[in-house]
């Protein structure tokens, strides 16, 4: 079958709302798909789980959330056949993009189509949400609002304010371990106890179409640990609203930094701007929201 591309996903916003009994936390989360992809070809083997990667620093082994997605797949469509798939890099690893996620989420719908669809949406659905919480996001490909540890989905429409919207990312080289920014959040209590109805709040500031006031509804909570570790990225902030960006903000965990500018041309001027500042040792991409 045909490669199939793996979107990654920003958080416009990503509210903790506090620590739950069963230790993850309560938040609600706006994601955007980002038309910037991995991609995953799958055939049919005798059996078991092959993964090969062209990063070589990924793991392919059973850690691995593709790896994990397919072994959790065949056994719930009681296959007695095994898998080979194999994973183009491209998204930056432990960078708040959900790229992991994404793929994972790819690999469930992949081997569905593989297999001649044996399981429903509902049960993929089971399946992403018990690998993780960003999974079932990707299951589909809107922007959607996420509640609970993240993993209701309710799909929304996109927005009409994002047309001629550039997205600039920026990764700074290093990675920031998702369990360790919601450890440090004991200490940020105010990012640990969010106000609840930002996401509403925002979802409404965009349907109205002023991106400027949009965008300064931007917020995420795991900044708060981030950006006191890593006062670069709050660098990355600051030049980039200052030199004309619309919004700019941590996705998910970190490390990656975006910003939202108006205009192809725009865009471009100020993605050479940030590099002639910055210097050119960061990963970055420009791509169309």
């Amino acid at each position: 079958m045909p490669a199939r591309s793996s979107p990654c996903k920003i958080n416009l916003l990503l509210n903790i709302l506090g620590r739950r009994a069963d230790g993850f936390h309560e938040l609600e989360t706006v994601m955007h798909p980002v038309r910037l992809c991995d991609e995953l070809t799958f055939e049919s083997a005798t059996a078991g789980v092959t993964l090969t990667c062209s990063d070589p620093a990924l793991a392919v082994d059973a850690t691995n959330l593709v790896h994990r997605a397919a072994t959790s797949f065949l056994a719930a469509a009681r296959i007695s056949q095994g898998v080979r798939i194999h994973l183009e890099k491209r998204i930056p690893m432990a960078a708040g993009l959900g790229g992991g996620s994404g793929d994972a989420a790819t690999t469930l719908l992949g081997l569905n189509e593989l297999f001649d669809s044996p399981l429903s949406a509902a049960r993929l659905h089971e399946l992403a949400a018990a690998l993780g919480s960003d999974i079932p996001f990707f299951l589909q490909p809107q922007p959607a609002l996420a509640t609970g540890r993240g993993e209701r989905i309710q799909p929304l429409d996109f927005f009409p304010v994002f047309q001629d919207v550039f997205l600039l990312l920026i990764h700074p080289g290093f990675g920031i371990a998702t369990a360790w920014a919601y450890q440090q959040l004991a200490h940020f209590p105010a990012a640990l106890n969010g106000r609840p109805g930002r996401a509403q709040q925002l979802i409404s500031l965009l349907r109205a179409g002023d991106l400027a006031a949009a965008g300064a509804a931007f917020y995420n909570s795991l900044e708060a640990p981030a950006l006191h570790k890593y006062p670069l990225l709050a660098l990355f902030q600051e030049f980039l609203k200052a030199n004309g960006a619309a919004a700019a903000l941590m996705s998910g965990s970190g490390s990656t930094t975006f910003a939202l500018i108006r205009g192809r041309a725009e865009a471009e001027a100020l993605h050479a701007k940030f590099q002639t500042h910055f210097g050119l040792s960061h990963w970055t991409a420009l791509v169309p929201l």
